[in-house]
């Protein structure tokens, strides 16, 4: 990407967003343009049009989307299927009549099959049975890839879609309930914490295999992979590390300095069993991974505390 070319970060107060405008800013890129959702619905399409008309993008980092912890996504399938499907398809198809010379689609290592053998590589995709409890996210976010993987095929565009392991970092939403496991985990502890309670609560079993990488680490590998990749088959982003939920509660705990019990709620569901990527693709593109879990949840719990915990966000 040329320094002084017009690039646009969709979801730019997101987490992933955000990381990726840091990134951007980092390596010299000062032209980029940004919209809140107040000032462009990217579910409304004649909004987008008059956005895309306007300013003629160059590069498109497609980062915004309606994400949720597994509650979330159970209690409400409709919305995360819709807001994730009309607004990825809204930009991406608006960027292919504007002449976007490079798009960025970025889904989730949900898109994979609950069962698929670990680790899951690119070639998995689509080849049995999705995760219940997100399959309408993951619906719609394997549209997008496949959208930007046929404006390729029959319109020679260069639209490239990465899929990221759990992510956490910065900015990331701390919310008790819609949240993903490693922010409530810390938002819970931390709450123990200051309210000297005995025990912290935690769903599941706690025998999961989850797999995270740090969102400045992933917005370093969207950068470096808009300059040096193109191709209709997915990317994996992440560590090819993992551990157990209980590893990962005992390691926020011992972060955050809580000295009471861990219990498990075994009437909550776990989710996808196992969930490690196969990154040996992106490791021979040349790019690996920076910040050990450990190092990358004390910067997280840091941002906790400055964050007012983003509740309500």
């Amino acid at each position: 990407m040329e320094k002084d070319a017009k690039i646009y970060v969709a979801g730019h107060r997101g987490m992933v967003g955000s990381a990726i405008v840091r990134s951007l800013e980092k390596s010299g890129y000062a032209n980029i343009v940004k919209r809140t959702s107040k000032e462009l619905d990217l579910r409304r399409q004649d909004e987008v049009e008059e956005f895309f008309a306007a300013e003629k993008p160059t590069y498109v980092f497609l980062a915004a989307a309606k994400v949720g912890g597994i509650m979330a996504n159970s209690e409400q399938p409709a919305d995360f299927m819709y807001d994730n499907m009309i607004l990825e398809m809204n930009v991406i198809h608006e960027a292919y009549k504007n002449k976007v010379k490079k798009l960025m689609f970025l889904g989730s290592s949900c898109i994979y099959p609950r069962m698929a053998p670990q680790p899951m590589k690119e070639s998995c995709l689509l080849t049995s049975s999705l995760e219940q409890t997100n399959e309408a996210y993951a619906l719609a976010k394997i549209s997008g890839l496949k959208y930007c993987e046929y404006l390729n095929r029959q319109h020679d565009t260069d639209y490239i879609s990465v899929m990221p392991t759990n992510l956490y970092g910065p900015n990331d939403n701390y919310h008790p309930e819609h949240s993903h496991v490693l922010p409530a985990l810390i938002r819970r502890f931390h709450e123990a914490k200051v309210n000297n309670k005995p025990e912290v609560t935690i769903w599941g079993t706690g025998k999961p295999l989850r797999e995270f990488l740090y969102v400045d680490d992933l917005a370093d590998a969207c950068v470096y992979l808009m300059n040096t990749y193109s191709g209709d088959e997915t990317v994996n982003l992440g560590t090819g590390k993992e551990l157990t939920i209980a590893e990962l509660a005992n390691l926020v705990k011992k972060v955050i300095g809580y000295n009471g019990r861990i219990e498990y709620d075994v009437s909550k569901p776990d989710g996808t069993p196992r969930k490690l990527l196969d990154v040996s693709k992106l490791n021979r593109l040349g790019w690996h991974y920076k910040t050990e879990l450990g190092d990358g949840i004390r910067l997280t719990y840091d941002d906790f505390l400055h964050s007012d915990m983003r509740a309500e966000r």
